[in-house]
């Protein structure tokens, strides 16, 4: 299992990551969301791998890559993506973030477009819910687990629908969430908490796909049309699903990121 050093000082981490298919293609990145790892990828790799190098990443203070000793930021998150592609000698990628991989994206967009040939942003928002409701989350995951937030998880990132039609994926997922260090877990809700990109976003000047699910409760398509009314020359897309749209409709998500990541 391959891991890169990232980070300085107190802030260092050992990132867990996974690169496929051939080196020598053009390189994109996929950021995973909030309590989940970079398995959630699984059916993107799989379909972009035949045209493009593809390097996931477990978020600091998730699956196998640890949350470090510093206090974590959205800078810190995007610095990790920075520090990965000098790892593995990337001068340029293009990034795919959902949830929180997508804040991470626009930190990346608006502070380092020279390492970024295309972003896409999906079930994202420039800011995610409350500094008030991060900071509680955090608090009740370090005073009782993870098994309060693990509970209502399915409800949060899928339809009824789905649910019902893919009740093994669904707990797959959630066992993942039930099983994440819930210090890790507090530490990137309090670098939510403290994200708002709201007055930097109309800076972001790389070519963006922006994906909304069309029943997704934490980020709207109203948040989705908030950005693409801000980026300039974006292409905004709705697609039948709720907040973790990649895997309840992975066929329509791939079509899409594929099409604009090959155009």
């Amino acid at each position: 299992m391959p891991f890169a050093a990232v980070g300085t000082g107190s802030d260092q981490i050992r990132l867990h990551y996974r690169l496929d298919g051939d080196p020598s293609h053009p390189c994109v990145v996929l950021s995973n969301s909030l309590g989940t790892d970079l398995h959630m990828w699984d059916a993107q790799a799989a379909a972009l791998a035949r045209d493009f190098s593809v390097l996931r990443y477990d978020t600091r203070g998730h699956g196998q890559s640890p949350a470090g000793a510093a206090a974590i930021d959205i800078g810190a998150l995007g610095r990790d993506v920075l520090g990965l592609l000098d790892h593995l000698n990337i001068a340029r990628a293009a990034f795919c973030g959902i949830s929180m991989g997508g804040v991470t994206g626009q930190w990346l967009g608006i502070h380092a477009p020279q390492r970024i040939d295309k972003l896409v942003l999906a079930n994202t928002a420039a800011r995610i819910g409350t500094p008030d409701g991060w900071h509680a989350r955090a608090g009740q995951v370090r005073a009782s687990g993870m098994d309060g937030v693990a509970d209502g998880a399915a409800a949060r990132w899928f339809t009824d629908a789905f649910i019902e039609r893919a009740p093994d994926t669904v707990a797959q997922l959630v066992a993942v969430l039930r099983n994440q260090d819930p210090q890790g877990y507090a530490a990137c809700c309090e670098a939510l908490a403290g994200a708002d990109l709201r007055a930097e976003v109309a800076t972001i000047a790389v070519p963006t796909l922006i994906v909304a699910g069309e029943h997704d409760p934490v980020t709207t398509v109203t948040d989705a049309t908030w950005l693409s009314d801000r980026i300039a020359g974006t292409r905004l897309v709705t697609v039948p699903a709720s907040h973790i749209s990649n895997i309840e409709v992975a066929p329509a998500f791939t079509e899409e990121l594929h099409a604009f990541l090959a155009g």
